[in-house]
């Protein structure tokens, strides 16, 4: 059995074959220049686009029809209380990070993981988030504990996963397999570890 290459992008007819293979994001922003697709946004976003595209001939992408956000709160500029409720019209800011370094700690960071939470709990207070916050830390700083890796660095993913599996060796080897591992096609375009991973040549 002939093993697949990736094809040229440029060739590739379907969003189910586009979605087969690893790109990279320059890739991506490169046909949808091409094709006349918008190019903002991270890599798995210019992917639907692309894909969406192949398949149907539409150059927009529906998951860019957003909702009308309904709250005209403005968050760079209100008064921040505990008891200020958390809109649709939500953003990270410095009016929101000062509220949050004198009402949870000095030292607030947001992370990821915060950011998620206040992005999925609208109609909340901030005096909730404050405690959804004190409750990661106290997670963060515990035993064991591994911080979030964004969906769609597949690459970070992989390394902390193979690294774990395989402590005696190093980035080195990360990076010499992941290089194998990205060029092979897959159902959902995604590569996730797998101990017969070293097996690759």
């Amino acid at each position: 059995m002939t093993e697949e290459t990736r094809p040229p992008i440029e060739t590739i007819t379907t969003g189910a074959e586009l979605r087969r293979w690893y790109w990279m994001k320059d890739e991506l922003v490169a046909r949808a220049r091409a094709v006349g697709v918008k190019m903002s946004g991270g890599k798995f976003t210019i992917l639907d686009r692309l894909a969406h595209y192949l398949d149907t001939g539409e150059t927009v992408w529906p998951g860019d029809k957003r909702t009308k956000v309904a709250s005209t709160f403005d968050w760079a500029n209100e008064v921040l209380t505990p008891e200020t409720i958390i809109t649709d019209s939500y953003k990270n800011g410095p009016n929101v990070r000062r509220f949050f370094q004198t009402h949870a700690s000095p030292t607030f960071k947001f992370h990821m993981a915060f950011m998620r939470w206040m992005k999925d709990n609208t109609g909340k207070t901030l005096g909730d988030a404050v405690e959804a916050w004190r409750r990661m830390e106290v997670e963060r700083k515990s035993d064991g504990f591994q911080s979030d890796i964004a969906d769609h660095n597949q690459f970070n993913q992989y390394t902390r996963d193979f690294l774990a599996d395989n402590p005696d060796l190093g980035i080195a080897d990360v990076r010499r397999v992941w290089a194998l591992k990205r060029a092979l096609p897959s159902e959902d375009g995604r590569h996730r570890y797998e101990p017969s991973d070293l097996n690759l040549k």
